[in-house]
């Protein structure tokens, strides 16, 4: 007898699959598929947002930059009573 007869391959390839395994393949699959789902939606919600937010952002900054120039106005105003 030789060595090579005794030694044992790591690898054993099985053909039988049992219900247990395509079971637990079919419900990971789907698991996987519901999070990939959810996560879009919750994307497309986002999105949603964004664009409806973006005319408002604008406008906020239009707003604060009328603020500033107002109070600057203000403030020249103020100045020239305190002169008088």
């Amino acid at each position: 007898m030789s060595d090579a007869s005794h030694t044992i391959s790591p690898w054993r390839l099985d053909r039988s699959i049992t219900l247990g395994v395509i079971l637990a393949l079919t419900l990971q699959t789907a698991g996987a598929l519901m999070w990939t789902g959810a996560a879009n939606e919750r994307l497309d919600q986002l999105e949603t947002r964004a664009d409806a937010t973006a005319p408002v952002a604008e406008r906020l900054a239009r707003l604060e930059a009328h603020a500033a120039y107002s109070r600057a106005a203000l403030e020249r105003i103020e100045r020239r009573l305190e002169q008088d």
